[in-house]
């Protein structure tokens, strides 16, 4: 046996080691393996369509983001304006910024907000007033922005929540698709999902009437909010609070939250905002020394306390009736707070039993087309067609094992593209066969047959192989989910099978000519 044929034996026992060693912990076998085995090995995810879970697509409310965005806006600007002297008030409406200012100051006041943001366009003027509007092309960007932070914190906050193998991404203008394989409760999880962690900064007005505010008569540009308290008995309090639309400042310039304890012992989370949020926090509690400032949640009021000094440093503290993981649940939302809220659209409930008739259905049918793979290799090509059975088999442990080294979800399409693969492989070996045959029949011996059909054989089997390749690449760039699932095993299957037909089986071809000499070959 010459070394060429003993390192290219020695390379497929090698890899046929490695891939059992990765994907046996994933099959029924892998729980008669050790423990540390079972724990630290890479195994094979299964996807929701398997392993049953809850599907679900959200929708993004975009306007809200650009609301948002307008009030960041709106306190930057006037923070800059108390810095450089300049005597404005800002406030929003809708998308709108209205500045108002004494009459005389009007265009030292338009050249300091063109100045500051170009983005803003004048829209409307009239005494002691300017209203600006976003530009439209920076309007859709920030709608853009608003889906792709979305799908990218709401897949940071699920990963964080504990939730294996999530699958997120974007579906349409405004849409995420959310799939969750193995949830066990799902409920919680879409609360935990649809929780925007909108953190906003406003003032109370303690000066209106409370009881006509109830009644319906809120004064202008003011909103009733309450704080709900727990107390032991597990009764829910609500108080309500009049407070100014206008937000001051929002939890888009957090740059930590965290659990902590507050005066009295209790859970609470502290925050801390980048340096222009401190800059802005800063001249809130200032101009607000001995006024109410609420920290309103999603719309709920969670603290309201009375600014008794200024406050720098840029840091602050949330109370309310929290239990420890609750308040360790709201440091992740705000952490990863969403750019706008989200509406569930569609929500499916895969059960596990479904999953579990999938993946029989799917093993069936890999298994039956595989057995009539290779019985007919068998009797059409003989005993080279044993070669080429060995082929498949090699072909299928290999792309398990790729598969569990770079955890990679297995889904129902993914199966699709695992039996696709042994029809490929059958093609590969079927074009050098014949080819060999071809050659055999121009009255070469077995030998020179066999080396001559691989050779004229490999660049037509390259050419498929790439063809194929760039297909399920761009099914996996431009693909969704179960599309991917496809790609991905089909992919691997693709690179695996042009090692296994150019090199496990002419390796076999080239070990029996070694051994013995053969005048005739069954094929």
């Amino acid at each position: 046996m010459n070394k060429s044929i003993q390192w290219r034996l020695g390379l497929i026992v090698l890899s046929i080691m490695i891939a059992l060693f990765l994907f046996l912990p994933s099959t029924p076998l892998g729980a008669n393996l050790p423990e540390w085995w079972r724990s630290n090995v890479s195994k094979i995810a299964l996807g929701l369509d398997l392993r049953g879970g809850s599907h679900l697509v959200m929708q993004v409310e975009t306007d809200k983001a650009v609301e948002a965005a307008v009030d960041n806006i709106i306190a930057d600007l006037q923070t800059t304006a108390a810095s450089q002297g300049v005597s404005v008030q800002f406030s929003r409406n809708g998308r709108d910024i209205t500045a108002k200012f004494a009459e005389a100051l009007e265009d030292k006041v338009d050249t300091f907000v063109k100045k500051t943001y170009a983005i803003l366009e004048p829209k409307d003027r009239a005494k002691g007033e300017l209203v600006y509007s976003l530009q439209t092309v920076r309007v859709n960007e920030m709608k853009e922005d608003a889906v792709r932070q979305a799908k990218e914190r709401t897949e940071r906050r699920i990963n964080k929540f504990g939730v294996a193998e999530p699958n997120v991404y974007k579906q349409g203008m405004d849409q995420i698709v959310i799939q969750l394989p193995g949830i066990k409760n799902p409920q919680e999880a879409i609360s935990f999902i649809k929780t925007a962690g909108r953190l906003e900064f406003k003032l109370v007005d303690s000066s209106s009437d409370m009881t006509k505010a109830l009644a319906g008569q809120v004064p202008e540009g003011r909103e009733i909010l309450y704080e709900e308290n727990v107390d032991q008995s597990g009764k829910v309090s609500r108080q309500p609070y009049v407070v100014y639309k206008q937000t001051l400042l929002t939890g888009d310039r957090l740059t930590e939250s965290k659990v902590s304890i507050d005066e009295f012992g209790k859970p609470a989370i502290s925050i801390t905002f980048d340096a222009d949020g401190a800059r802005v926090f800063e001249r809130i509690t200032a101009e607000n020394v001995g006024r109410q400032l609420a920290i309103v949640l999603d719309g709920v009021v969670h603290s309201a306390p009375n600014l008794r000094e200024r406050i720098s440093g840029g840091s602050a503290q949330i109370t309310g009736s929290f239990t420890h993981d609750e308040a360790a649940k709201l440091a992740i939302v705000l952490r990863e707070s969403l750019p706008a809220p989200m509406k569930v659209v569609q929500n499916v409930t895969v059960g596990p039993s479904l999953g579990q008739d999938s993946i029989n259905k799917g093993v069936q049918a890999a298994l039956i087309g595989g057995l009539i793979v290779v019985v007919f290799m068998m009797v059409y090509y003989r005993l080279s067609g044993l070669i080429a059975d060995y082929a498949i088999i090699l072909n299928m442990v290999l792309l398990l094992g790729a598969m569990a080294f770079l955890n990679a979800t297995l889904t129902l399409p993914g199966i699709a593209g695992i039996i696709l693969t042994i029809g490929m492989g059958v093609d590969s070996n079927v074009l050098m066969f014949e080819r060999i045959r071809e050659e055999i029949r121009s009255g070469k011996p077995p030998r020179p047959a066999i080396d001559s059909g691989y050779d004229k054989a490999f660049l037509t089997i390259l050419d498929s192989h790439v063809t194929t390749l760039i297909t399920a690449a761009m099914l996996f760039m431009f693909g969704t989910g179960p599309i991917k699932g496809f790609a991905v095993s089909l992919s691997l299957g693709i690179l695996i099978n042009l090692y296994s037909a150019l090199v496990g089986t002419k390796v076999i071809f080239d070990l029996i000519n070694s051994k013995w000499k053969l005048e005739k070959l069954s094929i």
